[in-house]
């Protein structure tokens, strides 16, 4: 590990490790209010029609959805010479976007605040993450 660590800049691939595994943990938090209301209301498979159950497996589902890309971007980055600073943009902004936007849905199916955010904020990341991988890797 010492020398794919070394990959980069000092420790850039430490801190787009650290930000990986915060938002594994949002994964995992996710998944259990998902179960946890599962098991609360027996409720085996699907959504049994109720409504805040769909509202927490749809705040999980759009997160397994773009998370995975904005690891991927996360772990690129310092592969191809990212600076500590860009990947903490990424990673900051990313998280942040994911983490509203999972409040946002789970508190309500429409439009919200942070809905709207989180998603303008994950978007942004990706883009500015996307964006920089380019510029970097045909530098």
């Amino acid at each position: 590990m010492d020398k794919l660590v070394g990959v980069g800049t000092g420790q850039v691939l430490g801190v787009a490790v650290s930000y990986i595994a915060v938002l594994v943990v949002l994964c995992l938090v996710l998944s259990v209010r998902v179960i946890a209301h599962r098991r609360a209301h027996k409720i085996g498979i699907g959504d049994g029609d109720d409504r805040d159950l769909r509202r927490r497996i749809r705040a999980h589902g759009n997160f397994s959805e773009y998370a995975p890309l904005l690891m991927i971007v996360l772990l690129a980055l310092p592969l191809v010479g990212a600076k500590e600073w860009q990947v903490h943009l990424v990673g900051m902004v990313g998280l942040v976007g994911r983490t509203l936007h999972a409040i946002g849905l789970s508190r309500s199916g429409g439009a919200s605040l942070p809905r709207v955010g989180g998603m303008v904020l994950t978007f942004t990341a990706l883009a500015v993450g996307a964006l920089a991988l380019l510029v970097l890797a045909w530098r």
